[in-house]
């Protein structure tokens, strides 16, 4: 499908980031975490509400009046403007962590990319002030595509976007008859990311050994195991180690519930999140962890309403005349895939969201540590300069693969 592209005139305003900003999307992790966690069953998890939140933050520009306001109480926000400039600032500092470095002495990369594209219906006047609104904070552009004459191949065109900037990794974000002849635009935000360990695992050292699952069964998974210089940090129930990638500004924090409090530990993550996210000075720990890749798809009307949203996919109380255009618009859907792959090396892993608008009617040193991860357990990859939380997951069983 031929698409047309049109951006505003606006550039993209350099900005740095907040605690604001930081502090906000880390309480959103914890709700819509919590609330995908419970509908997944007895599922591996992984999903970037920061991902969510910057689509929303761009779908929020253009919501007015109880709809705006509960989209903000949802995301933590005081106010659009705001919420914009934050995740602006944020999502410049994430555009300076890609880097050339070095592991154990060979050339490897660190890299970590995200985009942004409202994608709209083709003859519709949408609102000036909104598009550089979206060029200034968010770098969206505007692409044209006709939903109400060829919505399949629309889909098929913002499918290729994304399964592009997510290097394949989640090439199907929208699943067929998600976009039909009602929807009039949607907003995407993709992420992507890859790093290597500052010191990665030797695979030598890597051997099969029982992973306790939440029913007391017992399966054979492949743990990885060193001896680490990490970030330790314990809290009620948990305990938790902070590895870090190469060049030291991201980081994989794994949370490990004490047996028999993986329920307890993982509804409270607004608690625990916020300490690990923090500054912790490094210990020895003798680390064993699971190899392991997940991917978890999630349609979000369910959960976003539960948290406080629902006008924004009701057509009677849906106010999006932020966005102009010449009928009144709704969320008819929000959809999010994560992936998620961690081996001896390192991480790799993507997400993407799409929201869809319809019309509406100096001591001797101690022991170190030790941390067997053999059972259920959570994991946040973060930045570690904003402390803020990009990836959040939970591993029930890692021999179950993607």
């Amino acid at each position: 499908m031929t698409t047309s592209q049109a951006t505003s005139d606006v550039a993209r305003v350099a900005a740095e980031p907040t605690a604001a900003a930081s502090d906000a999307v880390t309480a959103f992790t914890a709700d819509l975490y919590r609330e995908i966690a419970a509908g997944a069953g007895e599922s591996n998890v992984v999903c970037s509400p920061y991902s969510v939140a910057v689509a929303l933050g761009m779908t929020v520009q253009g919501a007015r009046g109880a709809t705006e306001r509960q989209m903000l109480d949802v995301l933590h926000a005081g106010d659009a403007a705001s919420l914009a400039s934050g995740l602006n600032g944020i999502d410049a500092a994430l555009a300076r962590r890609p880097r050339e470095v070095a592991v154990a002495g060979e050339p490897d990369r660190v890299d970590l990319a995200a985009a942004n594209a409202l994608w709209v219906q083709d003859g519709v006047a949408w609102r000036p002030e909104l598009l550089d609104v979206l060029a200034r904070e968010f770098g969206a552009g505007l692409r044209t595509v006709d939903y109400r004459t060829q919505p399949e191949p629309a889909r098929q065109a913002i499918n290729a976007w994304v399964a592009e900037r997510t290097r394949e990794r989640i090439p199907q974000l929208i699943a067929p008859g998600l976009v039909d002849r009602e929807t009039r635009l949607t907003l995407v935000n993709a992420l992507w990311f890859k790093a290597p360990w500052r010191v990665p695992f030797e695979p030598y050292a890597t051997r099969p050994q029982p992973f306790h699952r939440l029913d007391g069964s017992r399966v054979d998974a492949e743990l990885m195991r060193a001896e680490v210089r990490a970030g330790y940090v314990a809290g009620a129930g948990w305990q938790a180690v902070v590895l870090g990638y190469a060049g030291e500004e991201l980081a994989m924090s794994v949370v490990v519930p004490d047996a028999g409090r993986f329920a307890d530990v993982e509804r409270s993550a607004g608690t625990w999140l916020p300490r690990v996210l923090g500054a912790h000075a490094p210990e020895r720990v003798a680390l064993s962890l699971p190899r392991w890749t997940s991917r978890t798809g999630a349609e979000l009307t369910e959960p976003l309403t539960r948290l406080g949203m629902p006008a924004a996919f009701d057509d009677d109380h849906a106010d999006f005349t932020g966005f102009g255009g010449d009928e009144p618009l709704k969320i008819g859907a929000v959809v999010h895939e994560g992936f998620v792959a961690v081996d001896e090396a390192g991480t790799e892993a993507a997400a993407a969201t799409a929201v869809m608008m319809v019309r509406a009617a100096g001591l001797p040193s101690p022991p170190p540590r030790t941390l067997v991860v053999d059972r259920p357990f959570l994991y946040v990859i973060h930045d570690v300069p904003t402390r803020t939380p990009l990836f959040v997951g939970r591993v029930l069983d890692p021999t179950v693969t993607a």
